[in-house]
């Protein structure tokens, strides 16, 4: 794997590739010792032109479990606050002798440019870009419904048959998106479900069903509900009355939660506004797999560094560097 940028071009075996190498990452991690030789010697830099916590950290461990080096860049406080460019970034990066770099952007396609451009050799994986995508976050989300679903019998199984609903801010969400072509890359029946102001324009092009009413898409019997986060900061206009009149219709709450079948699990990408697109019953609720999913990603992003830098040169497997 030379780069990972997207899941819509991602094929079926690639992605069960990774969520497979995953599986055996998150068997290391039960162990006393949880780290693995793998990628000693490599430098991985996280490159973040956006404000993030959860992905950062999760990269970061992910990337010290296999023994890489880590170099953290934040825009704040760097050149780029006083007008550096992304090509001047990158190259002195490159200068630094980065192997990977682990790049979130707000401008969409800013990963791909970087990846394609020539300015850098190293490997190049999108932690989010602008509205466009947020790889490795569907790919964690994948493995926990994978893992809920399947239990330990979940390796080299996709999702044909499942039932996904993604509910809340279409418009500007790249989970969205990248959960969207990977879920039915895998085989799964996506459903989106949000207000028709937050529902992109070109969505009739994308391989899913749209609904417009959260209550509607619960009595479906969807397997999975993916709350987005309302993205405050992104919003320049009104897309909708009040977050009270948000929360009463595409909100959920303990009532909607006892609709749902007693084997569906509640998702959220995090950070959640509580009592906005999901309510405190709903998050702590044994259903839900916030904390789960959090977990998973240290693992799934293991897997996609591993696969990045160690996949090429011939190596032991995860679990037999570990023993």
């Amino acid at each position: 794997m030379r780069h990972l940028l997207d899941t819509r071009t991602l094929s079926r075996d690639d992605a069960l590739r990774i969520l497979d190498v995953a599986e055996d990452m998150r068997d290391t991690q039960s162990r006393e010792v949880k780290k693995l030789p793998t990628l000693r010697g490599k430098t991985v830099v996280n490159l973040f032109f956006e404000d993030s916590t959860r992905t950062r950290i999760s990269f970061e461990a992910a990337a010290k479990r296999l023994s890489a080096d880590v170099i953290n860049f934040s825009a704040k406080g760097s050149s780029v606050s006083k007008g550096e460019s992304l090509q001047d970034t990158a190259q002195t990066l490159q200068a630094m002798g980065a192997d990977a770099v682990v790049i979130r952007h707000g401008a969409s396609g800013a990963p791909h440019t970087l990846a394609t451009s020539g300015w850098i050799s190293a490997g190049v994986l999108n932690a989010g870009d602008g509205t466009h995508e947020h790889p490795t976050q569907a790919l964690l989300d994948a493995f926990t419904i994978r893992k809920r679903v399947f239990g330990d019998d979940s390796r080299g199984r996709d999702l044909t048959g499942l039932r996904v609903a993604i509910v809340g801010d279409i418009l500007h969400s790249r989970v969205a998106r990248s959960n969207v072509w990977l879920l039915t890359t895998l085989g799964a029946r996506v459903t989106l479900v949000a207000p028709p102001t937050l529902v992109p324009q070109d969505v009739s092009a994308w391989p899913v069903t749209i609904s417009y009413d959260l209550d509607q898409a619960i009595a479906s019997a969807p397997d999975a509900v993916m709350m987005l986060r309302i993205q405050l900061e992104r919003m320049n206009a009104a897309y909708f009355p009040t977050e009270r009149e948000y929360s009463r219709r595409w909100g959920l709450d303990a009532a909607r939660m006892g609709s749902l079948p007693t084997a569906s699990i509640v998702m959220h990408p995090g950070p959640m506004n509580r009592g906005l697109e999901i309510s405190a019953d709903a998050a702590d609720s044994p259903r839900s797999t916030v904390l789960e999913q959090v977990a998973n990603g240290v693992s799934v992003r293991m897997a996609a560094l591993y696969l990045l830098l160690a996949g090429e040169r011939p190596t032991t497997h995860p679990q037999e560097e570990a023993r």
